[in-house]
């Protein structure tokens, strides 16, 4: 573990929610979701390794994220927080809810698989080499448009396709940090398995599925949701991968329905006790 802390920003006041990036995001693009969840919560916002605003390389190991986020939580006083994770965020916040139960008060999972098949491997793979050409000197903006095309659904591609044409060449001026930590990213997300963890976890969970989703196929979800005692689903009928940006308004509402049952019911508890 580093010895300096994950690159993070607290917003927003009300009970903790953490919030965990994307494999290719950085905290800032959470904001869509994160303006409407910072009304009623204090947002935890932060870059893990690998990722760009955190000095030091992605973690060989998904697992070592824990202890990277427990020390964040120390730092910030925080004894426990509500987790929301998508994609290897959301991977990330499974680990972290199985591993240190007593820090994470509800888990909400976004666009997430229980293990690494084949055909999620081959992807992986795919996106490692043209990180790898990246920094080679090869054309950077071909990893930009792989991920363009397999993170969104075909609908939102069409209808922002001039504002995705113009990221290209945003991402391909990028350090070559960022396209390192993509590597290292994805060389820990090929040997996922996340099946001998999800018994463990005890808090309540939501997990979220998108049905258009060709990076993690829906039903890898569903999977992972029926292995968590109690858990919950919600599928957004169109989305792709990004469900994030495709539609955070619909993704914020189903947050902040669940997070408001869990106070209900704590504060039910609270009364009894």
């Amino acid at each position: 573990m580093s010895a300096e802390l994950l690159a993070h920003k607290v917003e927003g006041d009300g009970e903790p929610l953490l919030l965990l990036n994307g494999g290719l995001m950085t905290y800032a693009a959470w904001e869509p979701v994160s303006s409407r969840l910072a009304k009623s919560h204090r947002l935890i916002l932060n870059d893990l390794r690998g990722q760009l605003l955190s000095p030091g390389p992605a973690p060989a190991k998904l697992s070592d994220n824990v202890e990277e986020l427990t020390a964040l939580l120390d730092h910030l006083e925080i004894e426990s927080a509500h987790v929301l994770g998508t994609s290897y965020g959301g991977e990330v916040g499974v680990l972290f809810a199985a591993s240190r139960p007593e820090r994470v008060r509800s888990l909400i999972a976004v666009t997430v698989t229980d293990h690494a098949t084949p055909s999620i491997w081959r992807g992986i793979e795919d996106l490692r080499v043209l990180a790898a050409e990246a920094l080679s000197g090869g054309d950077r903006g071909r990893l930009h448009d792989r991920v363009v095309e397999e993170v969104y659904s075909a609908s939102f591609r069409a209808k922002y396709a001039e504002e995705l044409a113009g990221r290209r060449a945003q991402v391909a001026a990028l350090p070559d940090v960022w396209f390192e930590g993509i590597e290292g990213i994805l060389a820990a997300m090929e040997t996922l398995d996340l099946r001998p963890h999800l018994s463990a976890i005890r808090c309540p969970t939501l997990v979220v599925i998108a049905a258009g989703d060709e990076v993690i196929p829906p039903e890898r979800s569903v999977a992972l949701a029926s292995a968590i005692r109690g858990a919950q689903t919600r599928v957004h009928e169109t989305s792709g991968h990004a469900l994030v940006a495709e539609d955070p308004s619909w993704l914020s509402a189903v947050c902040l329905e669940f997070l408001e049952r869990m106070s209900a019911s704590s504060a039910a508890t609270q009364r009894v006790t």
